[in-house]
């Protein structure tokens, strides 16, 4: 992570600053959304995956979605108005987003212009209260209201794009993406 990225800490402190209240359980490392599970323990709310997607004229996407949301890459690029979507190489996500691969999450918002990355947050996924996402780090995760979680990345200068990602029309050899 760069100097120029936030620290798991300079987010606490920037969540705090916006008023959010954040609940954080550390846990070993976690890379997938089946270690995640396996290792988390009896974190109440809805738990979460992350993509960080692009096309080939260089524009990103985050798309933060349930964690058993099957995710077509071809429905999702056609409802975007996208073109081809593949996933970011892991040196872009550590240069864009300030994480490693493996602890992708709507927090890294804090790192990224929107100008830069384009935020897709699944519908059903903000039905749940509550929601976990790691804190700039696989090693923890945080608990946040969904409303707050939306305050936060407004403050972090995104409008997201809030899509079904249970319905989006099919495409004929979709990529879905799971965890």
């Amino acid at each position: 992570m760069s100097p120029r990225h936030a620290s798991p800490a300079q987010l606490q402190a920037r969540l705090a600053e916006l008023g959010i209240a954040t609940e954080t359980v550390c846990h070993a490392p976690v890379f997938t959304v089946a270690e995640a599970q396996r290792l988390r323990g009896e974190i109440p709310g809805g738990h979460c995956k992350c993509l960080f997607l692009k096309n080939k004229k260089g524009a990103m996407w985050l798309v933060v979605a349930r964690e058993a949301a099957a995710v077509d890459l071809k429905a999702l690029a056609r409802a975007l108005g996208a073109g081809r979507l593949s996933f970011a190489w892991p040196d872009l996500v550590t240069s864009v987003l300030g994480v490693e691969p493996g602890s992708v999450t709507p927090f890294a918002l804090i790192n990224a212009t929107a100008a830069c990355v384009q935020v897709v947050l699944d519908a059903e996924m903000l039905a749940h209260a509550v929601l976990n996402y790691h804190p700039l780090t696989n090693t923890a995760s945080t608990s946040i209201a969904s409303a707050d979680l939306l305050r936060f990345v407004a403050a972090s200068g995104h409008e997201p794009y809030i899509i079904d990602l249970n319905h989006l029309p099919a495409v004929g050899g979709g990529e879905a993406a799971r965890g």
